[in-house]
C-alpha cells in the first residue's frame, strides 16, 4: 500500500512539470512553424527573389548556432526554471520587432526579428529537451518526448492556418493585380499587405510575456544534471571535455540534417505547391497536412516506445521511409510530388525524440554542454534549405529535394551504429 502510494505520488508530481513543459513545447510549435507562412507572404510584400524569400529560415535558425553555447553558460546561472523565462521574454522580443518591420516593409527587420525569437527559442529548448528526457526513466524518454511532440505540432498544424488566413488572404488575385498596378498603387498595396502582421504579433507578445510569468512562479522543480549515478561517475571519471564523447558529436551531425530535412518537408511545402500551379488559397494548408502527418508518427511513438519499438528501431524505420519518399517527391510532379514531401511529416516524426536520448546517454555532468551542441545542430534549419533554395532556383523546385538523401543517409548510419561509437570502449575498460 505504502509503495503503490509512493509510485501514485511520483507520478503526479511528474505529471504537473511535463504539463508545464508541454506549454513550451507547443510555444516551440507555433513560433516556429509561422516561418512556412512567412517564406511565401514576405516574399510577396518585400518582392523577394526564392534565395532571398528562404533567408526567414537561415536567420531563424542560425541563432541556434550562435546562442547555444551561451545558453549552456545562462543556464548555469539561472536553473533551468528562470531560463525558461528568460527565453520567453527574448521571444516575445523578437515578435515586437515585427511592428516596426511591418510598418517600414523592411526586410532586414524582418530578419532581425526572426533571429531574435530564434535566440529566444535557443534558450527554451536547451533547458526543456534535456529536462524531459531526465524527468523519468531512459528508456521511455522517447516517449515523453513524442508527448511534447504532439503538443509542438498541434500548434505547428495550426499556426499556418491562423497566420495565412490572415496575411495571405486574397494572395492570388493579388499576385495577379501587382504587375498591373501604377506605382503609387503598387507601394500602398504592398504596405497594406505588410502591415497584416501587426495585430497577430501583438497578440504573440503579450501571450509570451503572460506565459514567461507563469513559468517563473510556478512548481517546476528543478534537475541537477551536475549529479552522476555511480556507473556513469566512473564511465566519465577520465572525460575532461565534450569532445571525448564521440557519440554525441555524431548526434549533433545528424540533428543538424534532421533539423534541415524537417524544416524543409514543414516551411518549403506552401512555395513548393504555388510552383507546381496549384493556388496559394489551397497551398496554405500544406504545412498543416505535413504536421498532422507528423502527429500521426508521435502516435506511433506514444504507443509503441519502448514497448514494442526501441528507440533506434524507431529512427531506422523513419531515415528508410525519408529516403523513400524523398525520390518520389524529386520524380514526380504536381499534387503527388507535394503529397510525398507532405507525407515526410511521418518520416521525421519519430527522429526527434530518438536522438536526444541516444545521444546524451552517459553524459553525466557533460549533460547541459551536450545539450547546448545539440542545440546547435538545430542551425541545419539555416543551411540545408537555403541550399534547397539554391538547387530550387538554379534547376527546378522538384530537383532541390536532391539534398534530402544525404540527410536521410545520415539519420539512417546514427540509428543503425553511430550512436554506439564510443561506448563499447567504456564497456571493454569495465569487464
Amino acid at each position: 500500500m505504502v509503495d503503490t502510494a509512493v509510485a501514485a505520488s511520483n507520478k503526479k508530481a511528474t505529471l504537473s512539470p511535463i504539463f508545464i513543459i508541454g506549454m513550451l513545447f507547443f510555444i516551440f510549435g507555433f513560433i516556429t512553424w509561422l516561418n512556412s507562412v512567412l517564406i511565401p507572404y514576405l516574399k510577396l510584400a518585400c518582392e523577394l527573389t526564392t534565395v532571398e524569400a528562404y533567408l526567414v529560415t537561415t536567420a531563424f535558425y542560425i541563432s541556434y548556432f550562435v546562442l547555444a553555447i551561451p545558453s549552456a553558460w545562462i543556464l548555469k546561472v539561472t536553473g533551468f526554471k528562470k531560463g525558461m523565462s528568460v527565453g520567453l521574454a527574448i521571444i516575445a522580443v523578437g515578435a515586437l520587432i515585427f511592428i516596426p518591420a511591418a510598418l517600414t516593409r523592411y526586410y532586414g527587420l524582418f530578419l532581425l526579428g526572426l533571429f531574435i525569437q530564434g535566440s529566444g527559442l535557443a534558450l527554451l529548448q536547451t533547458a526543456s529537451n534535456p529536462y524531459i528526457t531526465i524527468l523519468g526513466p531512459p528508456e521511455s524518454a522517447a516517449k515523453r518526448i513524442s508527448i511534447m511532440g504532439v503538443s509542438n505540432k498541434i500548434a505547428g498544424a495550426l499556426a499556418p492556418i491562423v497566420l495565412g488566413a490572415i496575411t495571405l488572404k486574397s494572395a492570388d488575385g493579388f499576385k495577379e493585380r501587382l504587375a498591373t498596378m501604377a506605382a503609387d498603387v503598387k507601394i500602398a498595396q504592398l504596405n497594406e499587405l505588410a502591415s497584416r502582421v501587426i495585430l497577430p504579433y501583438i497578440i504573440i507578445v503579450i501571450v509570451l510575456l503572460v506565459l514567461a510569468v507563469i513559468i517563473y512562479y510556478s512548481s517546476l522543480p528543478e534537475i541537477d544534471t551536475d549529479q552522476e549515478d555511480e556507473t556513469t561517475a566512473m564511465n566519465n571519471s577520465g572525460k575532461t571535455s565534450i569532445t571525448q564523447f564521440p557519440h554525441l558529436l555524431l548526434g549533433v551531425l545528424t540533428l543538424f540534417f534532421y533539423v534541415g530535412a524537417e524544416v524543409i518537408a514543414g516551411d518549403t511545402i506552401i512555395n513548393y505547391g504555388s510552383t507546381q500551379g496549384i493556388a496559394l488559397g489551397t497551398a496554405k494548408y500544406f504545412t498543416t497536412a505535413t504536421l498532422i502527418f507528423m502527429l500521426v508518427g508521435y502516435g506511433v511513438g506514444i504507443l509503441c516506445i519502448p514497448k514494442y519499438l526501441s528507440q533506434e528501431k524507431a529512427m531506422k524505420l523513419s531515415a528508410g521511409l525519408g529516403l523513400i519518399l524523398s525520390a518520389v517527391a524529386i520524380l514526380t510532379t504536381g499534387y503527388v510530388s507535394v503529397a510525398a514531401i507532405a507525407l515526410l511529416g511521418l518520416a521525421n516524426s519519430l527522429v526527434w525524440p530518438a536522438i536526444w536520448p541516444m545521444a546524451l546517454s552517459g553524459l553525466g555532468r557533460f549533460t547541459k554542454i551536450g545539450s547546448s551542441l545539440l542545440i546547435m545542430g538545430i542551425a541545419g534549419g539555416a543551411i540545408v534549405p537555403l541550399a534547397y533554395g539554391t538547387l530550387a532556383q538554379a534547376l527546378n523546385p522538384s530537383y532541390g529535394y536532391i539534398i534530402l538523401i544525404p540527410a536521410y543517409f545520415i539519420i539512417l548510419y546514427y540509428a543503425v551504429s553511430g550512436h554506439k561509437v564510443g561506448k563499447a570502449k567504456i564497456q571493454k575498460v569495465q569487464l
